[in-house]
């Protein structure tokens, strides 16, 4: 497979599909650049090189309409200031005005894409019409179609492809995968932050240095079950932490309050409880819990164990037993994957089970642990306690994280390799 680092990029037309999905505020501000900047490296590479780029995202879920909310005009300059290039931009993605702007695209100079989403095409999926209509596959084998020509239309822009969108990387969509099979093997190739992420879960699943800690946190138990199955055979330590806390309780008779609950897991729990006795996983649930009386920052809390929480109560966060416990378990690992927080971290009160486990991580990376921090709302964690540089590597992509762990293939991975 050809790799970044060898090709020589001058006077080529290089289009590059990034994951450029930032969050915005009101005002259309962005509030968090990490996307933009893990993409820096294969960017400027690039245009060093003496290359023009080409630049593709998609940004929300438009679903295959326009929408001015989440038009990417809203980060031309700050992509231009990250970059530090002007960046030219296209009001579509595909049709004359892209070709031409595309087209007349000169060495060193920048084009950025309008939203990709904004066609259906994009992602391959009928639209208008129900999976339980008689005519949806039809419609379906149309659609997939068209997505090969809105490829091939973006294909027609540039000399080579690179896929630098790890947060996609697990959707088959026209930038992701169909879009590699209009280049030859050498003309298509991975961006750095693409490498740096499979090499992170490659660290992760193959060279396992142990003990093997996982953290999954998170509110549902149902959302994480592919993961957790997987991470069975593979783990010395399972620390199930945040919502699913409580189905967990629950299913073991506790008393949980107004606390999240899945009912219709409870046996998925109790079977996930045996799993790992069975396969002499060390499984670790909270066993106190900071409680409170309404889902409010300013709520009144209290500590009680995680199985007997007041009527009227709700668990919010890890209480300090607990925290004792996942450290206990987290400092002396080797390996550490953490995807999910202990609590509800977005109210500052309830930080402190996040905070806790990120800092035994951060001692346990200082003590030689390779540590692998996914998910969208671990990140934030690591972001906000100023500790993402003190981690082995945060990973961009929380789906495709998941599902790369979870043994699956990424398509947008395996387009490129040509697998």
């Amino acid at each position: 497979m050809q790799k970044i680092d060898n090709y020589n990029f001058a006077g080529k037309k290089a289009i590059v599909r990034v994951d450029f999905n930032v969050p915005l505020d009101e005002n259309g501000k962005i509030t968090d650049d990490t996307r933009i900047r893990g993409a820096l490296p294969t960017l400027k590479k690039i245009l060093n090189d003496g290359g023009s780029l080409i630049i593709m995202s998609h940004m929300g879920k438009p679903k295959g309409k326009v929408n001015p909310k989440f038009s990417l005009s809203q980060i031309k300059d700050d992509v231009a200031k990250a970059l530090g290039h002007d960046v030219k931009f296209v009001s579509d993605c595909v049709g004359p005005e892209a070709a031409e702007a595309a087209a007349n695209l000169k060495p060193g100079e920048v084009l950025l894409l309008e939203n990709l989403r904004f066609h259906p095409e994009e992602e391959g999926k009928p639209v208008g019409i129900d999976k339980a209509d008689p005519a949806y596959d039809a419609a379906k084998k149309e659609m997939k179609e068209k997505q090969k020509e809105f490829a091939k239309q973006l294909a027609s822009y540039a000399d080579v492809y690179v896929n630098d969108a790890f947060g996609t990387a697990h959707r088959k969509h026209a930038s992701t995968a169909v879009i590699a099979d209009y280049f030859g093997a050498d003309d298509k190739m991975l961006g750095y932050l693409m490498e740096k992420e499979v090499q992170a879960v490659d660290n992760i699943l193959s060279d396992i240095k142990r003990p093997f800690t996982a953290i999954m946190g998170g509110s549902k138990v149902s959302t994480k079950i592919g993961i957790i199955e997987n991470l069975m055979d593979k783990v010395d330590n399972l620390i199930l932490c945040g919502g699913m806390t409580y189905t967990f309780a629950k299913a073991q008779g506790g008393k949980i309050g107004n606390s999240i609950v899945e009912d219709d897991k409870l046996d998925l729990a109790l079977d996930i409880i045996k799993k790992a006795k069975e396969k002499g996983v060390n499984l670790i649930l909270g066993t106190d819990c900071i409680a409170a009386d309404s889902f409010s920052n300013d709520a009144k809390t209290m500590v009680c164990p995680a199985n007997n929480i007041p009527d009227g109560w709700e668990g919010l966060d890890a209480g300090p037993e607990t925290r004792k416990l996942f450290a206990a378990a987290i400092v002396p690992s080797k390996t550490i994957l953490w995807n999910g927080p202990a609590g509800v971290f977005e109210f500052d009160n309830f930080t402190g089970g996040s905070r806790a486990i990120a800092d035994a991580i951060v001692e346990a990376t200082n003590n030689g642990a390779f540590s692998l921090v996914g998910g969208g709302d671990s990140v934030a964690c690591v972001n906000k306690f100023g500790l993402a540089d003190e981690v082995s590597y945060v990973s961009t992509g929380g789906g495709a994280l998941l599902e790369a762990i979870e043994g699956k293939i990424l398509p947008g991975v395996a387009a490129v390799q040509g697998k």
